[in-house]
């Protein structure tokens, strides 16, 4: 990382745009870390970026924003998550991933609706913005419908304003499900992003093991279509049991056979790997999205991230389920990035401040392929920025910037994100939705689904049976 400030790109005012300053701009590329510097942004681009004074006189005419102090980064990237968990957040602690599979995913997977759909991601979109979010990755798990219910998740996206990878992410065992609906839903996913201003598909697969052969050679056939796969891998030491039992490989090595691994393939926890299977990543290059938070909860286990970047495996952070975390607060997924893994190796430089905010920028952008538009400040790439401002007891004062953002930062922090030089959220408050006016909506809609889905919820009248 260089001290020094450094300006690139063209002196071109045309166009609309703003100069934001910053006390520091962590550029996460080239550029490094530029102390009292600026990001020029012209028609939702970066045109420069460098020592504020440089790029204040290359830009005249357009107006600053900030007020010189601060921190200024990259749009984070949530790598992986499940907006159809967005009505059942804080529910079933107790459990491990697969019993909350049988206790809480699975009952909602036939209850949920189109409605659900848009009003559980408005609310959790909302929550990642607020966080500093501007680009999510998104797994929606449901049963298909007889009318498409994916869609809803990409009408939110809009509405808030970030940029969405969206997935369905099917399975047909042990319960059989209509493979020509599982089909249609990927389809009408896929032509609601393709309308959308900031959304782009991609294929999904809940699970390898929880996969038939018919769907595994259905998701085949769309990869050579949609070559982007979004998938889980060895979450937990009993999905690598149940897929050598039921196909003697585990389920990196049986999507590799299969040639699934081929497209750019982005698979969230890969926490139980043997040396082969690393192997088979780095090969394939597969990318990680790791998800510290959930894996806690669900007592999965903990994901050899030091080793997976020594392997040059690309690693990004994934804020998970709004059920498997419960929060979607992407700055506690970074700051739970770096703190899992010190605690785990009892080694306080196994994972640094900066590696870790790399991995909630750039890291997450070479992640889902996106890294030529987002995830650093770099001139041509989009605007999408985020100003922490100097205005709270926790961030009064900056001794070292990469861990202010990592170990103090929270929501609170937030003084402005922009997704292609638009603003979403100023001082805190996000400006796209009227959050207050879905709340009534979300709370009938939240209790109507636990009670269809016969969940142990306050809501549903049914006391949790946890405590």
């Amino acid at each position: 990382m260089t001290d020094s400030a450094t300006v690139a790109g063209s002196p071109t005012t045309s166009g609309t745009g703003f100069v934001l300053r910053a006390r520091h701009v962590l550029t996460m590329g080239a550029p490094g870390h530029v102390r009292d510097g600026a990001v020029a942004v012209v028609d939702g681009r970066i045109a420069a970026v460098g020592d504020h004074d440089d790029v204040r006189a290359r830009f005249a005419d357009l107006p600053v924003l900030g007020d010189g102090g601060g921190i200024l980064i990259p749009g984070l990237v949530s790598c992986h998550g499940h907006f159809s968990e967005g009505l059942v957040t804080g529910i079933g602690e107790t459990h491990t991933l697969w019993e909350w599979f049988v206790h809480v995913v699975e009952p909602i997977e036939d209850a949920l609706t189109r409605e659900m759909a848009y009003v559980g991601t408005l609310l959790k979109a909302t929550e990642l913005a607020l966080s500093g979010v501007t680009t999510a990755a998104d797994m929606f798990c449901s049963a298909p419908g007889a009318t498409p219910i994916t869609p809803g998740v990409v009408t939110a996206l809009d509405e808030v304003g970030l940029r969405g990878d969206v997935s369905f992410g099917p399975s047909d065992l042990p319960r059989d499900r209509p493979l020509r609906r599982i089909l249609a839903e990927h389809e009408a996913l896929a032509q609601a992003a393709a309308g959308s201003r900031r959304t782009r598909f991609r294929v999904g697969l809940a699970t390898v093991p929880a996969s038939s052969d018919a769907l595994l050679d259905a998701t085949r056939s769309l990869l050579a279509e949609v070559p982007r796969l979004h998938v889980h891998l060895h979450e937990v030491r009993e999905e690598v049991t149940a897929s050598r039992t039921s196909r003697r490989a585990s389920s990196i090595e049986f999507a590799a056979d299969l040639g699934l691994l081929d497209a750019q393939t982005v698979a969230a926890h890969c926490v139980w790997l043997s040396d082969a299977d690393i192997a088979l990543l780095r090969r394939h290059d597969v990318a990680v999205a790791h998800c510290p938070v959930s894996n806690m909860i669900l007592a999965s286990g903990v994901c050899q991230v030091p080793r997976l970047l020594r392997e040059r495996v690309p690693v990004g952070l994934g804020v998970d389920g709004a059920a498997s975390n419960d929060s979607q607060n992407m700055l506690e997924t970074i700051k739970a990035a770096a703190l899992l893994q010190k605690v785990h190796h009892q080694q306080a430089d196994i994972l640094s401040a900066p590696a870790v905010l790399r991995m909630a920028t750039l890291g997450g952008a070479q992640a889902l392929g996106l890294a030529d538009t987002v995830g650093s400040l770099e001139v041509g790439k989009a605007a999408d920025l985020v100003l922490l401002a100097e205005a709270s007891p926790s961030m009064a004062f900056v001794h070292d910037p990469y861990q202010a953002v990592v170990y103090c930062a929270g929501p609170r922090d937030i003084a402005g994100v922009w997704v292609d030089g638009e603003r979403i959220v100023a001082d805190a408050r996000i400006l796209t939705t009227d959050i207050a006016a879905v709340l009534p909506r979300a709370r009938a809609l939240a209790t109507d689904l636990a009670t269809r889905a016969g969940l142990h919820s306050e809501l549903a009248g049914v006391p949790s049976s946890d405590h």
